[in-house]
């Protein structure tokens, strides 16, 4: 910020931190809301007393709790995600690529807050993984 006045710097700085605060708190709303329903999901598999005499019916039953427990797992993996994030915010290094060091734009970060990767480093990886047969 060389040749930036001291106030401008300043009002930079409170710009930025207004940026995370609202970065973290859309976080941690979307962590709350996805434990919300994971909370749902386990009430209502433990409450459930369906007895389903039908063999199709009960194969059909596990199938749904099957697939409503993937969506859970892949939820839980989110949760990690931006609990990493929110850290990421804490420790100043939120927005910067982890691979370039360069700056994510905000617009990827609107996109998807839990990101690490500017586009061109992640349109790099999904190149080799697509190459590497991933």
């Amino acid at each position: 910020m060389q040749g930036v006045n001291t106030l401008e710097k300043q009002a930079i700085l409170k710009q930025k931190k207004e940026k995370m605060e609202t970065y973290r708190a859309l976080l941690t709303q979307k962590i709350n809301e996805l434990l919300s329903e994971a909370g749902k999901t386990v009430s209502e598999m433990t409450n459930g007393k369906e007895n389903y005499p039908d063999p199709n019916d009960r194969a059909s039953l596990e199938s749904d709790r099957n697939f409503e427990l993937r969506i859970r797992d892949r939820e839980r993996k989110l949760i990690m995600k931006m609990q990493e994030a929110i850290k990421r915010i804490d420790d100043g290094v939120f927005g910067i690529c982890e691979v370039c060091g360069g700056l994510i734009s905000e617009k990827r970060l609107i996109a998807r807050p839990v990101t690490t990767l500017c586009i061109d480093c992640k349109t790099k990886q999904e190149k080799m993984e697509k190459l590497k047969g991933e």
